[in-house]
């Protein structure tokens, strides 16, 4: 019915899920696929045609975006009445959000209507792990109601815990499942250190640029914010060292392995220098450490060279299982993780036991380490592409760093005094989500940098948009 026929090859040009937007688009317009007729299920279609059904599921919801499918549960997906457009032209000319801080944090999550999200912070779905996925929801499935029908342990799923714990022992951090706590995810782990270790007034370190999530939780807790430069190799230790002097702040928040913008990670002599500075001025070190996994090679861990003295850990697995997977962990002192679970308890009482077997069951499943091996291999390879890009269009990286999902650059041509905001602003307009630098600012003022998730950043139609924007 529908003559789809996937091109796997790298750099080939547009991503499966486009591909298959395009070959369901064609159908319609060749009248294969008419009004009302109905479309196979998710699962039908990926077995059908030996793709994985986050790239159906993705391409389905995009033409729902679009105009082009009609949704209603219990009856799958029909192509869209006569009243809706009828010509592929008409389908692009949808209208843009607004870019702005409130379309970021919340409605950009539900947003399928953008085609190239360079601007993303998470893997495409047809990269993710979708055999150990349905492994472990099959088991879960198998799990008596009664073992998950009550709210679970304030501190979370206890073999998951010991699984955390075990994992970070053998990479030289020395924990007791009783240091171990889970949360629904990174993000909510921060928010629960931060209600537990601060109060409003005070001050706090952050990175220059920093995860813009972070920047906007320190807000809304009244916390005042000094920023700190990231270089290449790490924190700017010297301007630490004057902003605790003259500031006296409480804590330091540094992201340090495949930093979220700047995809740098710190190297072992600023490790070292970062604890001392902690150590000499009294701070706590929240480290954030969500993308160990997609590291290459062995990177400092700044839990691991403290002791659990000073340092908070956190970590999860949005990054490499799912971004709806909603489990991460915070680790510390034991007197400390039993204060952040009376916090997790009174805002939001236990996190959701039936994910966090999820993750155990994908973990110990099997092939977690083997999706993990190839996910950097697929990152790596999309780092080379992205940057070759880049290059070619007079574009300035701020470091390679061969891993992870993000290359943060600074545009050329007029748009390197005028700020990347504008460039945005236009990039929407043409279907493509770029994050500019203003996101990871303490003060958001612009700036000509840009944070780009290499494996959505590859579509011609980006650089060709750079070209005629006069970007690059």
């Amino acid at each position: 019915m529908i003559d789809f026929q996937p091109n796997r090859a790298r750099g080939a040009g547009p991503t499966l899920v486009e591909q298959l937007v395009a070959a369901i688009l064609r159908a319609i317009e060749e009248q294969v696929l008419r009004p009302g007729m109905s479309l196979p299920s998710v699962r039908e279609f990926a077995r059908q045609y030996g793709v994985s059904t986050f790239t159906v599921a993705s391409a389905y919801s995009r033409l729902v975006s679009l105009g082009w499918l009609a949704a209603r549960p219990g009856a799958g997906y029909r192509v869209a009445s006569p009243d809706a457009p009828a010509r592929r032209g008409e389908a692009l000319s949808w209208e843009p959000p607004r870019l702005n801080a409130g379309w970021l944090l919340s409605d950009i999550f539900a947003d399928h209507s953008i085609p190239i999200k360079s601007g993303c912070g998470w893997l495409p779905g047809e990269w993710l792990n979708e055999e150990g996925l349905h492994v472990a929801l099959r088991h879960m499935g198998r799990v008596p109601a009664m073992r998950i029908a009550n709210y679970g342990h304030p501190y979370g799923y206890a073999p998951l815990r010991e699984t955390i714990a075990a994992s970070l022992s053998a990479q030289g951090m020395e924990v007791d499942v009783s240091q171990v706590l889970l949360t629904q995810g990174v993000t909510h782990g921060l928010d629960m250190v931060i209600r537990t270790l601060l109060r409003p007034g005070d001050t706090v370190v952050v990175e220059q640029p920093a995860y813009a999530n972070l920047l906007q939780m320190l807000r809304l807790a009244g916390l005042r914010v000094v920023a700190v430069p990231r270089t290449v190799d790490g924190l700017d230790c010297e301007a630490l060292e004057r902003v605790a002097a003259q500031h006296r702040p409480r804590a330091l928040f540094i992201n340090t392995v495949l930093q979220n913008p700047s995809g740098a990670s710190i190297g072992m002599a600023n490790a070292f220098r970062i604890l001392q500075a902690a150590e000499r001025h009294g701070l706590w070190v929240i480290e954030d450490d969500i993308s160990r996994e997609l590291a290459p090679g062995v990177t400092p861990m700044l839990a691991a060279l403290d002791g659990g003295h000073r340092v908070v850990y956190l970590g999860g697995y949005s990054k490499v299982i799912s971004p709806s997977v909603r489990v991460g962990y915070v680790v510390a002192h034991r007197d400390l993780v039993r204060d952040i679970a009376r916090t997790k308890m009174a805002v939001g009482l236990t996190s959701p036991e039936i994910m966090e077997r999820i993750v155990h069951q994908v973990i110990r499943e099997g092939r977690y380490r083997a999706h993990i091996a190839r996910t950097r291999e697929r990152l790596a390879q999309a780092h080379g592409v992205v940057a070759e890009q880049m290059r070619q269009h007079g574009f300035e990286i701020h470091g390679r760093p061969q891993g992870g999902l993000f290359l943060w650059a600074k545009v050329s041509g007029a748009w390197r005094e005028r700020g990347a905001n504008g460039l945005a602003e236009l990039a929407l307009k043409d279907g493509i989500w770029l994050a500019p630098g203003s996101y990871f600012e303490a003060d958001e003022a612009d700036t000509p940098w840009v944070r780009f998730n290499v494996a959505y950043s590859e579509a011609p139609a980006l650089w060709r948009f750079m070209r005629n924007a006069g970007a690059a």
